[in-house]
């Protein structure tokens, strides 16, 4: 090995921290210190780790590829000084997640004061977010991710399957015949999801394929439970991942309609994405684990409720 070790940290620090200052802040040490290890790095392995100039560094991609080389090195000497240190059983430390928001609130969060209570030494930090995620450039330990992932970079558990299911409220169902094929569902779309409503699905009606675009004149939400809350107060019909209808559906706000148009089944499938198997930390195993068992509560027993009329007398008022 040409590198030295020593300077990795000051590497790992300077991508993380966006440049040079950062990194000299974050460490205690000289910025001109930092300098002289990254040029000393860059020489001994023969590569440009950033580009400069006057005002910015920007991590090459090389340096990149690096990066998530260093991320693992330091990963294994924290586990190593948690084990000397007799903390291996105790998940410690700052952990970064991004999440969905509507995830976030619906299933994390009730679960959240549980989760301090086995693991009080973890210090989590959750970015609710809907933007597309970059694990390198936004530092983030574990991303929850909507859809079939297909970066082999990065590991992955699937937490949710994630089936999409055609909904609305009683009242709409009884004022309206709404039929059961996929141009009869569409006169009723007023509202979805953006992520859907924004490209082709491919569904399946009755056995065969269709292709299937939403509407301009469907309004679209960034938030499932936007129009999960508007469907439940007589926004027509839309399509919602299951796991977030299971409750109203036993309670009977949501009744399941549409059972001859399908979704792929993968189609609001949630995943859980993070940098490495082999090295991942205490407390990312902790968190991963947690959320694999609370992922697993929505079947939760709650039986959906059949898409049937009422009879005339139940559409009278007060009745």
């Amino acid at each position: 090995m040409k590198w030295r070790i020593e300077d990795i940290p000051v590497f790992h620090a300077v991508v993380a921290t966006g440049g040079m200052t950062g990194a000299a802040r974050s460490l205690g040490m000289p910025k001109s210190s930092v300098s002289k290890s990254v040029a000393r790095l860059e020489q001994d392995l023969g590569i440009r780790l950033f580009d400069r100039n006057s005002r910015r560094v920007r991590v090459t991609r090389e340096g990149e590829l690096f990066f998530q080389q260093c991320q693992k090195i330091l990963d294994q000497v924290s586990e190593a000084d948690a084990v000397m240190t007799g903390l291996s059983g105790v998940p410690s430390g700052r952990l970064s997640v991004a999440l969905p928001p509507a995830f976030c609130e619906e299933i994390l969060a009730p679960k959240l004061a549980e989760f301090h209570r086995r693991y009080p030494r973890i210090e989590l930090d959750v970015e609710a977010t809907t933007r597309a995620i970059d694990m390198l450039a936004d530092r983030f330990d574990i991303a929850v991710v909507v859809g079939v992932q297909e970066n082999s970079e990065l590991a992955q558990k699937v937490l949710i399957g994630g089936r999409l299911i055609w909904v609305t409220s009683p009242a709409y169902l009884a004022a309206h015949d709404i039929g059961e094929d996929v141009r009869a569902l569409e006169r009723h779309l007023m509202i979805c999801e953006r992520r859907y409503g924004d490209r082709t699905l491919m569904i399946k009606q009755h056995g065969h394929v269709v292709r299937f675009d939403v509407g301009a004149h469907v309004a679209r939400i960034n938030n499932p439970l936007a129009v999960r809350r508007a469907v439940a107060h007589g926004a027509g019909i839309s399509f919602l991942p299951e796991h977030y209808c299971v409750e109203l559906l036993g309670e009977g706000r949501l009744v399941e309609i549409g059972s001859g148009v399908v979704f792929d089944t993968r189609a609001a499938q949630l995943t859980a994405i993070f940098p490495s198997r082999k090295l991942i930390s205490s407390r990312a195993r902790a968190f991963l684990d947690f959320l694999e068992e609370i992922c697993d509560a929505p079947a939760r027993g709650t039986e959906p409720v059949a898409a049937t009329k009422p009879s005339d007398d139940s559409r009278r008022p007060g009745v």
